[in-house]
């Protein structure tokens, strides 16, 4: 037996390119809140930009989902992933407001092309393991992150937010050569003609196949793991600063902690690649219940150590829903690959969008640490109590 689980080509390129997306983008991405800040940028206005970002690949996930059946969705993921490179360099030219906000939107359309376009890719190919697929995926970025918050901060100290989006730039147009060549000629059965209107009811069908009682209580809870995403995506940084953490323990705790998740996430995967995509959604969100009540509880009492394990418990649990929550849609929605990439895109940044626009408007009033408990329960229960009848071992 290897010491890693097993990865089909067509896995590890999207696995690669993906790896490649992120760690170009979260070079800088970890410090955005301490930089809007910095640059007067209210605890609502970070959501709000949050939001903006994240709102429109919910938006256009289902447009996305039609182009993949009018073109290679290799070009698709090659559009996005360069659209990713014009965000950078609107980052550096230009620092009024409304076009600030303007380019959040046209980062938001890239992602929407990229996570559309390779979830399509994946759902539409014969995979021996759905969800062991996805598990590496998704876990793919975590390879990089290890090592994207100490070039970010190096290349900030050294040559202030403009050398990382330029470095960010550089990555992100090599990117898209990589997934053009690699991918185009094995995304080419996935194009066919198909009319709006046929592609409308495709959706409708998926739907209808969502709403059903096997199926709708896991999307939920997955759901609300991605809410807590969001919550965490925008704010994170912020409530380690409110712990009472340095700039330079900020940038060590993300460090270490992407390092230590490798090994972890690579014991996921197999754990993940033997359970139903059910149980995987079932226990996975127990486990960030758990973890997120555990953190908002001893919130005040927390050292680097505690708050790292508790940390590293979220993100298990987290890896294990959204590999199940992808999984079971493949498997549930075979007849449509290109509407099942788009309906799952649209969840993740659906709920990342509203966790970071209703967090930063009660962070204020009730305090990161009732937060935190108010997701781990409500996380827990419908994980626990909800679908708990879905499930067999």
């Amino acid at each position: 037996m290897t010491i890693f689980p097993k990865i089909e080509n067509i896995t590890r390129d999207a696995s690669i390119s993906h790896f490649l997306l992120m760690f170009g983008y979260r070079i800088f991405s970890v410090y955005f809140p301490l930089f809007l800040v910095a640059k007067s940028f209210s605890i609502p206005q970070i959501g709000y930009a949050h939001f903006l970002i994240y709102l429109p690949i919910a938006l256009f996930a289902p447009l996305a989902g039609f182009l993949n059946h009018k073109i290679n969705p290799a070009i698709l993921m090659a559009a996005g992933i360069f659209g990713y490179g014009i965000y950078s360099l609107g980052m550096i030219i230009f620092t009024n407001h409304l076009i600030f906000y303007l380019f959040q939107v046209i980062l938001g359309i890239s992602a929407a092309l990229f996570f559309v376009s390779s979830r399509a890719i994946l759902m539409g190919s014969k995979l021996e393991n759905p969800n062991r697929a996805f598990a590496w995926f998704y876990s793919a970025p975590s390879y990089g992150d290890a090592v994207s918050p100490a070039l970010g901060a190096l290349l900030i100290w050294k040559f202030g937010f403009t050398g990382v989006f330029t470095i960010g730039f550089i990555l992100h147009f090599a990117n898209a050569i990589f997934c053009f060549v690699k991918l185009r000629k094995r995304a080419d059965p996935l194009t066919e003609p198909i009319k709006i209107k046929e592609a409308g009811q495709n959706y409708l069908k998926t739907l209808e196949i969502i709403r059903k009682r096997e199926s709708y209580p896991f999307i939920f809870v997955s759901f609300l793991v991605l809410l807590l995403a969001g919550f965490n995506n925008a704010f994170f940084v912020l409530f380690l600063k409110n712990l009472g953490f340095s700039f330079n323990q900020i940038l060590v705790f993300n460090s270490v902690l992407s390092l230590v998740f490798v090994p972890v996430s690579i014991w996921i995967i197999r754990r993940i690649a033997k359970l139903r995509s059910e149980k995987n959604i079932s226990l996975g969100s127990q486990i960030v219940g758990i973890f997120s009540m555990l953190l908002g509880g001893f919130s005040g009492i927390l050292n680097f150590f505690s708050a790292f394990l508790l940390i590293i418990g979220q993100y298990a649990g987290s890896l294990m829903v959204g590999s199940g929550r992808s999984g079971l849609l493949t498997a549930r929605l075979k007849e449509y690959p290109e509407e099942s990439a788009a309906v799952d895109t649209v969840f993740s940044p659906l709920a990342t969008a509203i966790g970071a626009l209703v967090g930063g408007l009660i962070i204020i009033p009730l305090g990161y640490p009732l937060i935190f408990i108010i997701f781990g329960v409500l996380i827990f229960g419908v994980g626990t109590i909800k679908i708990r009848t879905h499930v067999r071992d």
